[in-house]
């Protein structure tokens, strides 16, 4: 028993020798490994930054508006004979489209006519006995006297003469007014009358609503404070502002449909709306077939000026920090990260308009912004290019 106990010890002292050299072994090719050298920079895909002349396109909302409006009244008060068209149709200027009982109004003109010519009758009589006062008062056959009344009663009948005749116009008018005629061409609403109905002259109710939709009106609305940016923008040199006759206005439908015709801006309204805070803008469509109809809701295009310096960067490149600000990854000076802070004013197709934050030549991150932050070393290489070859392991 006393004879084994120092083989035992010399065999545990053995045991332990070989595991301090397993892990002397082991911690020596983990400091071979780290004294191998940072791992290579990562490589980044790049665009370079080129001004150009882009046109700032505004997107704005809006609602279309007829052309010519024209709600039909009844200017004499009558009982409605006919209602000559079809509601939802096209309809002329001029065309008639109620008949009002005549009845009562050419009795008033043929009564007005027999009353002219009556006047007519006593002036003719008055002018001749008028003549003949004239002659005898110059051999004094009559009084002076007799002779001015003469005269006075010659005026008196030309007075009435001329007071029958607008009785009589006045009279034909009002037989003209039971043709209740469209003023405008255009489409016609429904008819708020039925054959039968009681009208009163001037009424407060539209008989049927005439409607122009060829051209269209489309207005839409942009804030005070845009529109104040961009004439300061303009003013200082940064973007050329476009003619108000040369503007032309694309429309987007509900749909998300580009519509197929384009328009012209019309006009820009020169007062503030106190309530919105919004300036109107009027365009004009052509629709010839009534696609646009009165109070769709539209989105118009236009271009409000051209951008001389502007950077297009591509979406995939911006990004925005915890505080909202749009961002770009850049290789800067010794191949390094920054991180820039810019402007992006608006989109246009697949890339951001970029007015502040960045200048011409500037290496911008588009692949790779995943593996890098501000102040890594990277490689560049441009955008879409193959990546390198990886080196072969080292066993």
């Amino acid at each position: 028993m006393h004879n084994r106990a120092p083989q035992l010890a010399k065999s545990l002292a053995a045991a332990l020798a070989g595991i301090f050299l397993l892990a002397s072994c082991s911690g020596g090719d983990k400091g071979g490994q780290g004294a191998g050298g940072p791992p290579p920079a990562p490589t980044v895909g790049v665009v370079v930054a080129a001004t150009e002349s882009v046109p700032l396109i505004s997107e704005l909302p809006g609602r279309t508006t007829p052309f010519l409006v024209a709600e039909l009244r009844p200017q004499v008060t009558g009982i409605v004979q006919k209602r000559l068209f079809v509601e939802g149709s096209e309809v002329k200027a001029g065309q008639t489209l109620y008949q009002i009982d005549p009845a009562v109004y050419n009795a008033t003109y043929e009564s007005a006519k027999a009353a002219l010519v009556r006047a007519e009758a006593n002036a003719h009589s008055a002018r001749l006995k008028a003549g003949r006062y004239a002659d005898l008062v110059k051999i004094e056959a009559v009084s002076k006297q007799a002779n001015d009344d003469a005269v006075a009663a010659l005026k008196q009948a030309e007075a009435d003469v001329a007071s029958a005749r607008a009785a009589v116009e006045s009279a034909r008018i009002n037989v003209d007014f039971t043709h209740v005629a469209s003023p405008i061409s255009g489409r016609i609403g429904r008819s708020a009358v039925t054959q039968g109905a009681l009208v009163t002259a001037n009424q407060e109710t539209a008989l049927a609503t005439v409607q122009q939709l060829d051209p269209i009106y489309v207005d839409v609305t942009q804030s005070s404070a845009e529109l104040l940016g961009l004439r300061r923008a303009a003013e200082a040199g940064k973007l050329s502002r476009n003619g108000a006759q040369n503007v032309p206005v694309r429309l987007v439908l509900e749909d998300g449909s580009l519509y197929g015709a384009e328009g012209k801006l019309a006009f820009s309204e020169v007062t503030v709306d106190a309530g919105t805070g919004s300036v109107i803008l009027r365009a004009v469509f052509p629709n010839p077939k009534g696609e646009l109809l009165p109070g769709m809701y539209v989105r118009a295009r236009l271009a409000q000026g051209q951008a001389d310096d502007a950077i297009l960067v591509p979406h995939a490149a911006l990004s925005r920090d915890p505080l909202g600000n749009a961002v770009v990854m850049v290789v800067g000076a010794e191949d390094k990260v920054e991180q820039r802070k810019v402007t992006a004013s608006r989109s246009l197709g697949d890339k951001w308009v970029v007015t502040a934050g960045l200048s011409a030549g500037d290496r911008i991150i588009v692949d790779g912004l995943q593996r890098v932050r501000p102040g890594a070393q990277v490689k560049a290489q441009e955008a879409g290019a193959s990546a390198p070859a990886a080196a072969p392991a080292a066993k």
